[in-house]
């Protein structure tokens, strides 16, 4: 038996890791089973999930464990400090390039060398292990928000998001450059991110808590968990909202620019055409969708200003998951300008001057995401190809 535990303290907007051990537990059970690795603290101003974790898994006994629980620091100075990050936001770094110039390079920054130990960690880890493996993702935001779950569109995180009843965020990975679960994802796991709450609102650490001894239970790894007052807990802090959204729009920041978002907005609100968000070098910006307003910035670090998402129908989310499960994504490489970049990985290469009249939500139905590259063209990406579905396939979620 493997029990590590660093206890932090939290006092409001202070906190203090008092040990600066990577892994802060690690429960390996009496019981075969998958292994479940919670990030908390990715970002070092979001100590709810780190809270969070310390509240349920220093209760837990091997005894009732099946598998291993890992509780996994993210950036821990920045965590000491209280800040987001201190040179680079580490959850931006994931993309192959960053992660072949830090593993021989020594001359590293604070964020640097804490993804250089997180990468060891996680590489370890599929070395020795053979069980199904999850990866949580622990956040919280800026704004008022209600709880809820960020993926990446493979449909097995579609499937085990649908064990709990939160909203469901798909597609931001479009806009974002190099999240922890993006990578991941791309190697074919289940990783979700769990967004609990505003940064400093105690209900955040409940929800967290909430969410943890859920996945705990879903995954298998602690039958004995009752879910009804963990359920209960997250449908009333998410208003019994549990849709599937997806992003249409991010207004991202440019350097040195002057942003500031209007004060009152809360994630998840409705919001009109021509509704005013945010002013920026003295501009005023105004919505130009009816739809909902997700994550507007109200915190100096960082350079996601807001994302507009909508709720997607049943209906394409189900055309979708039989699509991809024909494997009819080879369909689209008859269109013209579209091409395969890399089959085995399911990335095709697409001509802008040609795939620019398609709207994004044909893709997204064969399971693809988009990143553009040069002037000219770009690549999708599939979740599906690189998804371990036998891995998971005798979970009792799948």
């Amino acid at each position: 038996m493997i029990y590590k535990m660093i206890e932090v303290s939290l006092k409001e907007d202070k906190k203090e890791v008092e040990a600066p051990n990577r892994i802060f537990h690690h429960i390996v059970g009496d019981n075969p089973g998958s292994t479940i690795v919670f990030f908390g603290g990715i970002h070092g101003n979001e100590y709810a999930g780190v809270k969070a974790l310390n509240k349920v898994l220093k209760l837990i006994k091997p005894s009732d464990v099946n598998g291993e629980i890992y509780g996994i620091y993210g950036n821990i100075k920045a965590l000491d400090r209280n800040k987001r990050f201190l040179k680079s936001d580490l959850n931006r770094m994931w993309t192959l390039r960053q992660l072949r110039s830090i593993e021989n390079e020594d001359n590293l920054n604070d964020e640097e060398r804490e993804q250089k130990e997180l990468f060891h960690f996680i590489n370890q880890l599929f070395a020795t292990n053979k069980s199904p493996l999850y990866f949580i993702d622990l956040h919280t935001t800026s704004s008022k928000s209600l709880p809820f779950i960020t993926i990446n569109d493979a449909l097995i995180n579609r499937k085990f998001s649908n064990c709990f009843p939160v909203p469901v965020v798909l597609g931001i990975e479009e806009y974002l450059d190099g999240p922890l679960l993006s990578y991941l994802n791309t190697l074919g796991y289940v990783s979700l991110g769990f967004e609990s709450g505003q940064h400093t609102d105690p209900n955040a650490v409940t929800n967290a808590a909430a969410f943890i001894n859920l996945v705990l239970k879903y995954a298998g790894n602690v039958n004995s968990i009752n879910t009804s007052t963990y359920e209960s807990v997250l449908k009333n802090a998410s208003k019994n909202i549990s849709s599937i959204f997806e992003v249409i729009y991010k207004y991202h920041i440019k350097p040195q620019e002057d942003f500031k978002m209007v004060e009152g907005f809360e994630s998840f609100q409705n919001i009109k055409k021509g509704t005013l968000l945010a002013i920026t070098d003295g501009i005023k910006i105004y919505s130009e969708h009816n739809a909902k307003l997700f994550m507007p910035l109200y915190q100096k670090s960082g350079n996601d200003g807001y994302f507009i998402i909508r709720s997607i129908p049943r209906f394409f989310l189900k055309l979708s998951e039989v699509l991809r499960n024909m494997n009819a994504d080879t369909l689209l490489t008859l269109l013209p300008g579209i091409n395969w970049y890399d089959k085995k990985t399911g990335v095709l290469k697409a001509d802008l001057s040609v795939t620019r009249f398609m709207a994004k939500s044909i893709f997204h139905l064969f399971g693809y995401r988009n990143k553009q590259i040069d002037s000219s063209h770009l690549l999708l990406y599939n979740r599906e190809r690189v998804s371990k579905n036998e891995m998971y396939r005798n979970e009792d979620w799948y």
